[in-house]
């Protein structure tokens, strides 16, 4: 909803300033310098970018419109999943977490919190560690440097669909510039045309440049942003994650893990410790 908001607010104000001050709207229908400037802007993305990339870039056209899918509610799910997780260990031992971590998607336990079982990326990450602490790893600086190797990696993923969005952004102008210069050369090739020909020829000629521009800063740059804004929100809950398991391991109990795990949080979706503290009151091991 917001991302259509912002959509209609740029076209809105653009085309209505352009309508106020008595612009001719069929001037800007140029439909070949459109091709021109998205045809070049489309080939030189596939030339700049991998297989997975492009994959994944067009998937990231369906987050843009869901937005972000981690609010407060989703942060308090996550630590009551973590919460449960702990208890789990402190009441019945390390190998009671076995049946869990072994076959994820049958676990009661993690079927009980459904934003969290719907990631499967989340779920790995849980799986993977906890995993080796049944294994008998329980260096707490080892797993550290290992949880943020993972993660970094996640983040150059996304890094890497985020620098593709801007490099749209960043050359869409240009290729603008190069769809006008070709409208100014068609112009010039019918220079023995009357005056209100010219000018129409060479008014369709701008409209490359201004198309180049007005999509570039009023969509791709922005898209980029918004998809940074929503892995940065991401990369916060694989941070709470990461505390709360690597406070388990050094032995906090389950209240302190995830006290550590909320922590992490940007204060603006933290719940509060009373939150917490109600949500996780009636969660069982079991």
């Amino acid at each position: 909803m917001r991302l259509l908001i912002g959509i209609v607010i740029v076209v809105g104000c653009v085309m209505g300033g352009y309508a106020g001050v008595g612009g001719h709207f069929q001037v800007l229908w140029q439909p070949f310098e459109f091709i021109i400037i998205l045809g070049a802007a489309i080939g030189a993305f596939v030339i700049g970018n991998t297989g997975p990339v492009i994959k994944a870039t067009l998937g990231a056209f369906g987050t843009l419109f869901k937005g972000p899918k981690y609010n407060k509610a989703a942060y308090v799910e996550l630590l009551g999943m973590q919460f449960t997780l702990f208890k789990l260990v402190q009441s019945k031992g390390i190998l009671a977490l076995e049946p869990h971590i072994e076959n994820p998607h049958e676990s009661e336990l993690f079927n009980r919190f459904p934003t969290f079982a719907k990631n499967h990326h989340a779920v790995e990450f849980v799986c993977d560690y906890m995993r080796m602490v049944t294994l008998g790893s329980n260096n707490v600086h080892e797993m550290e440097a290992l949880m943020d190797e993972e993660l970094e990696t996640h983040h150059q993923e996304q890094h890497r669909i985020v620098s593709a969005m801007q490099a749209l952004a960043d050359g869409t102008p240009a290729l603008g510039i190069v769809a006008a210069v070709l409208g100014v050369i068609h112009t010039m090739g019918a220079i023995s045309e009357p005056p209100e020909v010219l000018g129409h020829m060479i008014g369709g000629a701008l409209v490359g440049t201004f198309f180049g521009v007005f999509v570039a800063y009023g969509f791709f740059a922005p898209f980029a942003q918004s998809l940074s804004n929503i892995y940065q929100a991401e990369s916060k809950y694989f941070l709470s994650l990461k505390v709360g398991l690597l406070a388990h391991i050094s032995g906090q109990v389950p209240v302190m893990a995830i006290e550590f795990a909320r922590k992490a949080l940007l204060s603006e979706d933290r719940p509060t410790f009373d939150e917490v503290d109600a949500a996780t009151a009636n969660l069982t091991a079991a």
